[in-house]
């Protein structure tokens, strides 16, 4: 499984937006759970949004979907910040993501 941390500002007036958008992802990946997808997301008291994404091959089964489709459509104009991606390595998990197995 590969993840990304991605993180970027939302301004004021588009938080509310934004918090929808996100929870209709959800609601997406819930109906399609699609077995190939991690995905997590934070609010920060900032303002500031923080995605952890795990995808373990195609990434279109989050990217494809109509609701992530909607999500990113206007996303740079909520943003006040730039997003920036990074990718990550698992350190250490305490039951917050899927155990990881060796392989």
């Amino acid at each position: 499984m590969n993840y990304a941390l991605i993180r970027y500002g939302v301004n004021q007036a588009d938080l509310e937006e934004n918090r929808a958008l996100v929870e209709k992802v959800f609601e997406a990946l819930g109906e399609a759970a699609p077995p190939t997808v991690r995905y997590l997301v934070l609010e920060l008291d900032d303002g500031s949004f923080v995605h952890i994404v795990g995808q373990d091959g195609d990434s279109s089964a989050l990217t494809g979907l109509a609701a992530f489709k909607e999500f990113t459509e206007n996303h740079a104009q909520r943003r006040s910040t730039p997003a920036m991606r990074s990718p990550v390595k698992v350190i250490g998990n305490y039951r917050m993501l899927a155990d990881q197995k060796a392989g």
